[in-house]
C-alpha cells in the first residue's frame, strides 16, 4: 500500500473561483501496477475517494474508474481530472470515447448523457431548501438542486450518493451536472457542496460539455 501511494496523484476537481474545495480524485498513472479488477476495487476502497482512476494507457487516455465499492463505465469528475493530468485530447472509457480540451483555467470533457450512472434529479424551490437538507438514508443517488438565478443559469446543488460506502455527500459531481444539463437543455453554472463550481453546456452531436478547475492535492 505504501509503495502504491508513491505512484498516486491526488487532485481536486471542480474547484471554486478561489481555488478551494473541489472533489478529491485519486489517479494511479501506472495502472499495470494494479492489474486485476479485484485488486483495483480493494485499493479504491482503502483510499476512500469518491472515485479512483487507473490509467491503462496514458498516451491513448485509456482509463478504468472505481468508487470505493463499484466499477463505473463513466464518471464526470474522474474524466475532467485525468484529462487535465494527462493533457490528452480524449479519454477511452468502457462507456465510450470522451472528448477533452483545456481552455484557460478550465478543463472540459464532452460525453453523452446516457453514459452517466443513474441519478435522481430532485428540484427544490430555493437554494436555502437545498442547504438545509439532511443526508438521506442509503439506497438512492440523489442530486438536489434549485435555481439561484434561472435567467443566468446559476444553480445550487448537493449530491448524495446513497451507496453506504463512506461517501455520504459528494462535493462535486460531473455526471449529475451532465444529466441536469441534458434535462434542462441549457448552459449551467453550478455551485455544489461547500463551494465547488461546475460548468455544463449542450454541445454539437448530442454531447454535453462539463468543465471546471483542477488543482493538486487533497483538502
Amino acid at each position: 500500500m505504501t509503495e502504491l501511494l508513491d505512484g498516486l496523484d491526488v487532485l481536486r476537481v471542480f474547484c471554486g473561483p478561489d481555488g478551494r474545495h473541489g472533489n478529491e480524485l485519486g489517479v494511479v498513472r501506472d495502472g499495470a501496477r494494479v492489474p486485476g479488477r479485484d485488486e483495483r476495487q480493494e485499493l479504491a476502497g482503502k483510499l476512500g475517494f469518491s472515485e479512483t482512476v487507473f490509467v491503462d494507457d496514458p498516451e491513448r487516455g485509456v482509463i478504468d474508474i472505481y468508487t470505493p465499492t463499484l466499477r463505473l463505465p463513466f464518471a464526470g469528475h474522474p474524466c475532467v481530472g485525468t484529462s487535465w493530468l494527462l493533457d490528452v485530447p480524449e479519454l477511452v472509457t468502457p462507456a465510450g470515447v470522451v472528448e477533452a480540451r483545456q481552455d484557460g483555467e478550465f478543463s472540459w470533457i464532452a460525453a453523452r448523457a446516457e453514459w452517466a450512472p443513474g441519478r435522481t434529479l430532485r428540484a427544490y424551490a430555493s437554494p436555502a431548501e437545498v442547504d438545509a437538507l439532511a443526508v438521506p438514508p442509503p439506497g438512492e443517488w440523489v442530486y438536489a438542486w434549485a435555481w439561484e438565478d434561472e435567467a443566468g443559469g446559476r444553480v445550487r446543488a448537493r449530491g448524495f450518493p446513497g451507496r453506504d460506502d463512506g461517501i455520504r455527500e459528494d462535493e462535486a459531481t460531473g455526471a449529475a451536472a451532465l444529466l441536469l444539463c441534458a434535462e434542462l437543455g441549457r448552459a449551467l453554472n453550478i455551485t455544489q457542496g461547500r463551494g465547488s463550481q461546475i460548468l455544463a453546456a449542450p454541445a454539437p452531436g448530442g454531447l454535453i460539455e462539463v468543465g471546471g478547475r483542477v488543482r493538486w492535492g487533497g483538502g
